[in-house]
């Protein structure tokens, strides 16, 4: 039997493509999540509701997430995970094409409940995947192209549904977004080339080991946050700038693209930084300057709030690459998905559900910036854990 050398440079050149398709599959998987934001403030005058039924969106999508992910393990136990990848892309396409066709309040909760209990098969499955095909001295690397995803999603998703919305209504431009996303994960699911396991069900005694570790619990905390600075502030700024601050939506969601420029190389930075310095002390400084400029959001008008606007998104992607590399470093190789299954269940239902919901209440009572100042403590309340997580002992200078 001929051992694989993951420390041979041409060997991590050889994952570079199945690593872009994963990266592909993740940008749209990400997409089919967050595309509801940058459309909000039509959906809202369209269907007639309220700040609060606005934001009750992103709460139902996320327990529909927090659901699936939890029980993603039984999934890509009997599925594997390349199945259980593609699954993850035609499910949550057919969900959003449904929401798109939805006529009332109901169905188009519905339809994103779906939503999220379909996209959340995607990333335990591709964490698990990634991390198997590549060496802990490359995760970095790895991780960082994988984390384009999102950020090239929060990027590009505000100006493709401006352009879009050009020739095609907001219910479409979800058809459309949905067919694309079916098509990815039946092209991923033949043409593939990634390494294929089963993944471990997450059943209590799996858990117990996890439960035992108070790095798991700190993790979850700190995940919780890191959605929060990143997912929960994205979702309701859009409609914030719109009703609070009077801007047109084209206009905010330029702003939001703009914005997110500079997104692009954080990745690569925090890792180099992260290799440099050491995980902990990244993590913290980051939750840090994350929390104070989301709090910033708030207290600021004017061109004040349009700086803040473009510090804010460059520091609160900046937090997942360490964050998942630390994730990583807790636990073993065979209950890695299993981590990921109940980390980050909690913080997407908190930090992405509740936390916009909760934005979408105080601005239905007049008190939009103070959602958002309340947000931003909570972010920079999380910069105490780092320095308390403990690490396995092949990894504990990190």
């Amino acid at each position: 039997m001929t051992l694989v050398d993951h420390h041979d440079p041409k060997n991590f050149r050889s994952q570079l493509l199945p690593l872009f398709f994963l990266t592909s599959i993740f940008f749209l998987n990400f997409t089919i999540r967050i595309i509801i934001s940058p459309l909000l403030p039509t959906i809202t005058e369209d269907m007639n509701l309220t700040r609060d039924q606005a934001g009750s969106f992103f709460l139902i999508s996320a327990s529909g997430y927090f659901i699936a992910l939890l029980c993603s393990g039984f999934v890509s136990s009997r599925l594997l995970h390349k199945k259980t990848i593609a699954l993850a892309a035609i499910g949550s396409g057919m969900a959003l094409a449904a929401a798109g066709l939805s006529q009332n309040l109901m169905a188009m909760r519905l339809g994103l409940f779906g939503v999220g209990m379909a996209s959340a098969l995607y990333l335990p499955s591709g964490i698990a995947v990634l991390t198997s095909s590549t060496d802990t001295r490359n995760w970095g690397k790895a991780i960082g192209i994988h984390e384009l995803a999102p950020n090239l999603s929060f990027l590009l998703t505000p100006i493709i549904c401006e352009g879009l919305l050009l020739w095609l209504s907001w219910r479409n431009v979800l058809l459309l977004v949905g067919m694309t996303s079916i098509s990815l994960g039946f092209a991923f699911y033949k043409f593939s080339t990634v390494k294929d396991f089963k993944g471990e069900s997450p059943h209590l005694k799996s858990f117990l080991p996890l439960a035992a570790t108070p790095s798991f619990w700190m993790m979850m905390a700190l995940f919780t946050a890191g959605v929060t600075g990143t997912l929960g502030v994205y979702s309701m700024l859009p409609l914030y700038l719109v009703k609070e601050h009077g801007l047109l939506q084209t206009d905010a969601n330029t702003l939001m693209t703009l914005s997110r420029m500079f997104t692009l190389p954080m990745p690569f930075v925090v890792g180099w930084l992260s290799d440099r310095f050491g995980l902990k002390p990244i993590l913290a400084v980051v939750l840090i300057i994350t929390g104070l400029s989301t709090l910033l959001l708030g207290a600021f008008t004017g061109s004040f709030l349009m700086v803040i606007i473009f510090i804010q998104p460059p520091a609160s992607v900046s937090f997942f690459p360490p964050a998942f590399a630390a994730l990583s470093l807790i636990g073993s190789r065979e209950t890695r998905n299993i981590m990921v299954s109940f980390t980050i269940p909690i913080a997407f239902l908190i930090g992405g559900g509740l936390v916009p919901n909760l934005i979408g209440i105080f601005g239905e009572n007049d008190f939009f910036p103070l959602g958002f100042m309340l947000a931003g403590g909570f972010i920079m309340a999380g910069a105490a854990l780092p320095a308390f997580l403990k690490f396995r002992e092949e990894h504990s200078t990190l």
